[in-house]
């Protein structure tokens, strides 16, 4: 199930009508140090443009996966992952088209760190890539943030990893914890993702040697109780959505149920103490509840 120094590896970059990004992302993949054999793009747009990039940049190693249908994040990288095992790869290499490695050599310290700690997934740590000492999502240990690249040390981090930006898998380990689920589109996938390596028993974590860029999102983790814990509130309907009906699934999932109280506990205070919004907060027990129900309709 562990990732080996002999691993022939797919990248699997998943894309939706952002091709000047998706440039610096497949430019940075394809050169990196530690060789990439296959560079599979899954372009939810469909776009021309995107698949003339994909031969420009990748040449014979470029794999175009066009999907008439928008898959969202969660059925592009299924449907990445799947390809990538049909072609015979030992690992998958996650990226998307808005954030990329920091440099040719991440794919080479990822598997120095896989190797060393026996594992079957690694990831290199997310940063800001306007500011690359800041952390692109904030990290909580216990009651205490971590914001700052600094703040998490040298070496190795077990037990957490941030799935799709950057994270290494062995393709045994699918075996175990299978593919995105399709029904979630965007928006908690890759928390479900995560819920299940743990759940799996395999070895996994992050890389604190090497960095993956990424825009910084945490814009809509609001702080509550004097900073002591935080809650989520994305800037769009649109992504409120999907963030608060697939929480809904994902807290009625084993290995998640245990977090429920908190749950309800951190968004009513948000909602109705901090906000004054009862109406946002019937809003979020509405979503939550059809997540529970795995009433997983579209708006």
């Amino acid at each position: 199930m562990r990732l080996s120094r002999t691993d022939r590896v797919a990248a699997v970059i998943v894309t939706h009508k952002r091709v000047d990004m998706l440039r610096a992302s497949l430019e940075v993949v394809a050169a990196q140090t530690r060789p990439v054999e296959w560079i599979i793009v899954v372009d939810n747009g469909c776009e021309d443009s995107v698949k003339s990039l994909v031969t420009q940049v990748c040449g014979a190693r470029g794999v175009y996966l066009p999907s008439q249908t928008n898959l969202g994040g969660a059925g592009g990288f299924a449907y990445g992952f799947l390809t990538a095992l049909a072609l015979g790869a030992d690992a998958i290499w996650c990226a998307d088209d808005d954030g990329r490695p920091e440099d040719s050599h991440v794919l080479g310290a990822l598997y120095d760190c896989a190797l060393e700690n026996g594992l079957a997934e690694v990831s290199p740590v997310v940063v800001d890539k306007a500011e690359p000492e800041t952390l692109a999502f904030p990290l909580r240990r216990g009651l205490t943030w971590r914001r700052k690249r600094s703040e998490l040390g040298d070496g190795f981090l077990p037990g957490i990893a941030s799935l799709f930006n950057g994270a290494l898998i062995s393709a045994k380990a699918m075996e175990q914890i299978g593919v995105p689920d399709y029904r979630l589109f965007i928006r908690g996938d890759e928390v479900e993702y995560h819920r299940r390596l743990v759940r799996s028993g395999l070895p996994f974590g992050t890389c604190l040697s090497t960095a993956y860029l990424h825009p910084n999102g945490s814009d809509e983790f609001k702080p509550i109780l004097g900073g002591r814990m935080h809650t989520q509130y994305p800037s769009s309907d649109s992504k409120r959505f999907f963030t608060y009906r697939n929480r809904g699934y994902l807290m009625n999932q084993p290995g998640m149920r245990k977090l429920l109280p908190q749950e309800y506990a951190r968004f009513a205070w948000f909602f109705l103490v901090q906000e004054k919004d009862p109406a946002g907060f019937r809003e979020w027990l509405k979503l939550h509840k059809m997540g529970r129900e795995e009433k997983f309709k579209r708006p």
